[in-house]
C-alpha cells in the first residue's frame, strides 16, 4: 500500500521511522504486522513511513554465503529451533519462510531503498516488501544486482542499474542515516513513531494500533 500521503484530509497525520536490516526477518514480520495496522485504521489516520538502514553484520562478504550453514556458524544448536519458529511465524502471515539460497552483505540493498525514497515514499516502503518477499520466500541473495534491480522495477523504481553501478551512490546517505537513526540501537526492527513513541520487536498490529492512538493524542 502506498505509504506517503498529504495531511489534508482532516485525519491525524502518523510518521513512522523504521530502522530495519533486509535480511533480518523479524522486520519483515513486522512490516506486514504495521501494514495490517495501517490498513485497520487507514480512515483515522494518514501515514508517512520512512525507512532507514541498520546492517546487522557489516562486515558480511557482499559475494555472498549459503543461507542455512551460516545460521547453523551463527546460531548452533539453537539454528534447527530458530529456524522452525520463523517457518512457523512466517505461515501465521501466509508465507513460507525459505532457508535456501544465500545471504550477505545488504548494504546495495540499503543504498537501493535510499534511492527509492528520493523517488517516493510509497516506492520506497514498496520495494521493501519486495526485497523481503524475494530473499525470505523465494531464495533470491539480497545482494544480487539483477535481483535488485528486478525488485525496483517492479516497485516504479527508475535508473536504479544505473545507480547501483556506482558504489559511492547513495553511499555517504547510508552511512549518515546509519549513523543518525540506527547509531543508538542495538535490535532491529526499531519504530519511532511522530518522532517520540518508540517500539521495537516485530509487534502485533494491535500494539501499532495502540501507538497509533497514544501519537495522534500527543502523548509519547
Amino acid at each position: 500500500m502506498a505509504q506517503a500521503v498529504g495531511n489534508n484530509t482532516g485525519k491525524k497525520l502518523i510518521r513512522i521511522d523504521v530502522s530495519s536490516d533486509t535480511v533480518c526477518p523479524w522486520c519483515f514480520v513486522g512490516k506486514r504486522n504495521l501494514d495490517k495496522a495501517m490498513a485497520s485504521s487507514k480512515d483515522q489516520y494518514d501515514f508517512e513511513i520512512k525507512w532507514h538502514p541498520y546492517m546487522l553484520n557489516p562486515s558480511a562478504p557482499k559475494k555472498g554465503v549459503n543461507k542455512e550453514e551460516f545460521y547453523r556458524s551463527k546460531f548452533g544448536q539453537q539454528s534447527e529451533q530458530i529456524m522452525a519458529r520463523m517457518t512457523e511465524v512466517f505461515r501465521g502471515l501466509g508465507l513460507e519462510y525459505d532457508t535456501s539460497g544465500l545471504t550477505g552483505n545488504t548494504l546495495d540493498s540499503h543504498r537501493l531503498i535510499y534511492f527509492a525514497g528520493e523517488q517516493g515514499l510509497d516506492k520506497q516502503h514498496n520495494l521493501v516488501e519486495e526485497l523481503c518477499l524475494g530473499y525470505f520466500t523465494q531464495g533470491k541473495y539480497i545482494g544480487d544486482r539483477e535481483f535488485l534491480v528486478e525488485c525496483a522495477r517492479k516497485v516504479g523504481v527508475e535508473g536504479a542499474a544505473e545507480f547501483l553501478e556506482n558504489p559511492s551512490n547513495g553511499l555517504e546517505e547510508v552511512k549518515d542515516e546509519i549513523e543518525k537513526y540506527s547509531g543508538s540501537i542495538t535490535a532491529v526492527p526499531y519504530y519511532v513513531i511522530n518522532g517520540k513513541s518508540k517500539i521495537s520487536g516485530g509487534q502485533p498490529p494491535e500494539i501499532f494500533l495502540k501507538v497509533f492512538q497514544t501519537a495522534a493524542s500527543g502523548g509519547a
